[in-house]
């Protein structure tokens, strides 16, 4: 995902052929996990909106928390958490910075909790399973807020209706503790034997956190 910041110029160039507008593009919505490098892009406009080719310096405004490693393609590495400000210039044309958030790194994700529940579904009991929990550990003891985790459910058999997760496929860590947590529901229709459940998390350049996936087993009993 790239989040967009169209910046226009505080003095109006009469030449509509030069550029006087510059549209930043930042990875993941403006964020970077510690450590990792961080490569925004950025188009110039003229005064007739179309893209005129430009060359562009890169700089941060806050280095002790995103340092620029290459003012010419705007490759920059996180040192520390918190909110940096980056900005781009193409002659005397310079954008407004626009925030770079840097998160904690994704350490590992490990299950907290059993891997296996037992439910038996009679006309009086909830078809509910126990919550399935897992656990998101950040580097150097900082708690991962709302990180994003994916839960799949596959059923078995197949024929079966597929069963559904509460509160939903996609959970977000808890703020305080980094815990992730979802709950197998059955759909109406014939009792299936199992559902697993294989939770994924990646960090935001979509490579797998250490301990991804991981796998939950959900048996139902008459």
């Amino acid at each position: 995902m790239v989040t967009l910041a169209l910046v226009l110029a505080c003095k109006i160039n009469t030449d509509v052929i030069q550029p006087v507008a510059i549209e930043l593009r930042l990875p993941d919505s403006g964020r970077v996990e510690l450590t990792d490098t961080f490569r925004p892009t950025a188009r110039a406009f003229n005064g007739i909106g179309d893209s005129v080719q430009a060359t562009f310096v890169w700089a941060s405004l806050d280095t002790a928390i995103l340092a620029v490693l290459d003012s010419t393609t705007g490759v920059s590495i996180s040192k520390t958490l918190g909110t940096a400000r980056l900005q781009a210039r193409t002659g005397n044309l310079i954008s407004n910075p626009q925030s770079v958030t840097v998160l904690p790194y994704l350490d590992s994700i490990r299950v907290s909790g059993p891997t296996r529940d037992t439910v038996f579904v009679t006309p009086a009991a909830d078809s509910l399973s126990d919550s399935l929990v897992v656990q998101v550990y950040g580097s150097g003891g900082a708690i991962p807020a709302n990180r994003r985790v994916i839960f799949i459910p596959n059923t078995f058999p197949a024929s079966a209706p597929a069963a559904t997760l509460f509160p939903g496929d996609t959970v977000f860590t808890n703020p305080s503790t980094g815990v992730a947590v979802v709950q197998v529901r059955l759909r109406s229709g014939p009792v299936p034997d199992s559902v697993v459940v294989t939770a994924i998390m990646l960090h935001l350049d979509s490579t797998a956190v250490s301990g991804s996936p991981l796998t939950f087993v959900v048996e139902f009993r008459p």
